[in-house]
């Protein structure tokens, strides 16, 4: 989607992948090659002039290799490697967050978790999304019982937060020093991947999650697009849970609401060129996941189309709809309770995508 937004805007796109059949090639230019690859880096390196990806689990020593290998300036990796290496190591992410005085569960090397109160969240450090590479400890007993996970050091252990709503806010970061953010928006999980997004209403609540969401982007020196995942808590106190430095779920909303989209600005910030961020219309996106033994595609986007006019049907393009794989979302903008036309909109595709 950033490299379809990039050709809207006249600007070409090549892309590196091991699949030479993923979304992105199915679009455009493309390198056959593993993003954990310093050489194939390097080799895209040498035929763009700026360099971003979308999605955090680059090791930012890979991307410093692939740099010195044909002397590519780091300045034009954006997000930054730094930013990068900090936002990779959750540890690290909490530590700089604290440091900036942003509000963030407090948290300790999983070996420390007795400084932090139990009931208490083992999280892994790297590479954890959607649940994966979490554990509770409700008591010492349980912590003990999850040793062999924690034990190498790589994990940490952080409070549990007790949140009555999640949320998200897209930022924007200059190299400038400018931000800019889209509306916050309220997130419903659905074990534990989201499950649909919808606009928050309250001012209030929206413009301090705007400013806390932009506090964390500057206290990891963020440059490009940031997703930001807020826990709402008591008394509307609204802390950080972490930080995506890439386009994220919670903004393909935007890609119809009328305005910028998040894929747009990404581009726009890459380049240099930010124009700041152009509000649309109240939108909500309901997610699309794979399910098991799904069937016929083409009739279930047919039966949305046909019975949902007002629902906007994206497909990623992935080769295999695993079940709970994300594959696709339906956003619906505009007025009326567009929460239940975007969830009934899923259901006929769902139903129908499960039919012979």
């Amino acid at each position: 989607m950033s490299v379809m937004a990039a050709q809207r805007m006249g600007v070409s796109v090549v892309s590196l992948d091991e699949d030479p059949e993923s979304p992105a090639a199915q679009v455009g230019p493309a390198i056959t090659g593993s993003i954990h690859d310093a050489d194939a880096i390097a080799r895209l390196m040498t035929e763009c002039e700026f360099v971003t990806f979308e999605n955090e689990f680059i090791r930012a020593d890979t991307l410093r290799s692939a740099c010195e290998k044909v002397g590519y300036e780091p300045d034009r990796v954006v997000p930054g490697i730094d930013t990068l290496a900090t936002i990779q190591d959750k540890l690290h992410q909490r530590e700089a967050y604290e440091r900036a005085g942003v509000p963030s569960p407090r948290a300790v090397s999983a070996d420390l978790a007795e400084m932090i109160e139990f009931p208490c969240v083992l999280k892994a450090r790297f590479g954890g999304y959607d649940g994966k590479g979490t554990r509770y400890a409700k008591t010492e007993e349980d912590y003990q019982a999850l040793e062999p996970f924690w034990s190498d050091g790589g994990w940490l252990a952080e409070e549990l937060v007790e949140f009555g709503e999640e949320m998200a806010v897209m930022v924007v970061a200059t190299r400038e020093g400018e931000t800019g953010t889209f509306p916050a928006v309220y997130t419903r999980q659905k074990n534990y991947v989201c499950d649909l997004v919808y606009p928050c209403t309250d001012p209030e609540i929206s413009a301090e999650a705007q400013r806390v969401a932009t506090e964390a982007v500057k206290a990891v020196a963020g440059v490009g697009l940031f997703g930001v995942e807020l826990f709402l808590e008591a008394n509307n106190r609204i802390s950080v849970n972490e930080i995506a430095p890439r386009p994220h779920n919670t903004g393909h909303y935007s890609l119809d609401w009328g305005g910028m989209s998040q894929f747009e600005a990404h581009v726009q910030v890459v380049l240099g060129s930010f124009s700041g961020v152009r509000s649309g219309v109240p939108a909500c996106m309901a997610n699309v996941l794979g399910i098991d033994d799904a069937k016929d595609l083409k009739r279930a986007i047919d039966a949305v189309c046909r019975e949902h006019p007002e629902a906007r049907f994206h497909w990623y393009g992935k080769k295999q709809a695993k079940a709970g794989r994300k594959m696709g979302h339906i956003n619906v903008c505009g007025s009326g309770d567009i929460i239940d036309y975007a969830e009934r909109a899923r259901e006929t595709f769902l139903t129908t995508w499960s039919q012979s």
